[in-house]
């Protein structure tokens, strides 16, 4: 036997034995995702917040409502703070049947009137307790809520028993900064998203297409 046939032997043995581990792990993996989906079989509305400081709470929502649509669900958007600029995801959706209700003063930076705003939060905000009301409404996306609550335009209390009393297969997605810890301990679903680079940091503006 020459040099070069054992050592392909070897590596041949070594290749197995690797393989055959890899198996065993994907195999211990896949008992214990097995018994996760075998023990969630409730099925509820759920309440996901998507809070944090990074770029990207607003578009994982759209998707959601996305989602559902293209299953044939009904879904419903609110938008907080957005105000009347362009929004490709409203765009979209809107053309699918998705209503939209937008809070039209923009950014509390630029109106500077914390009655304005205030009145404009709850004129949208009558708008989401209707919906949250509406049994034949899958999904709804109150988008950038967390600051209505964290600047008080919006009653806590009053959120979280619109939230609470709400349909029963109803979902719901929070997004924003910051959000109060009282609703992050009623969500079923909680993500926190993390800055690590943001272009606009760097002098980069906000671009169409992209950022909205």
């Amino acid at each position: 036997m020459t040099t070069d046939h054992h050592d392909n032997e070897q590596a041949s043995a070594i290749d197995a034995s690797k393989a055959e581990r890899h198996k065993a792990r994907q195999q211990k993996v896949k008992v214990g995702v097995d018994a996760k989906i075998a023990a969630a079989q409730e099925e509820k509305g759920i309440l996901l917040v998507l809070t944090g400081n990074g770029k990207g709470k607003s578009t994982s929502g759209f998707g959601s409502v996305a989602r559902a649509v293209g299953h044939g669900h009904k879904a419903a958007v609110v938008q907080f703070i957005k105000g009347s600029w362009a929004c490709g995801e409203r765009n979209l959706l809107e053309g699918v049947g998705v209503p939209f209700h937008v809070m039209g003063t923009g950014f509390t930076w630029d109106t500077q009137d914390k009655e304005k705003d205030t009145q404009a939060a709850m004129e949208a905000w009558l708008e989401a307790e209707k919906l949250l009301k509406d049994e034949s409404i899958n999904m709804v996306l109150l988008d950038e809520l967390t600051y209505m609550v964290s600047y008080h335009y919006i009653e806590l209390e009053r959120v979280l028993t619109a939230l609470k009393n709400r349909p029963a297969m109803q979902h719901v997605i929070i997004t924003g900064r910051a959000c109060h810890r009282d609703i992050i301990e009623l969500a079923d679903t909680v993500s926190e998203v993390q800055p690590i680079k943001h272009a606009f940091n760097d002098g980069i503006k906000a671009q169409l297409g992209f950022d909205y």
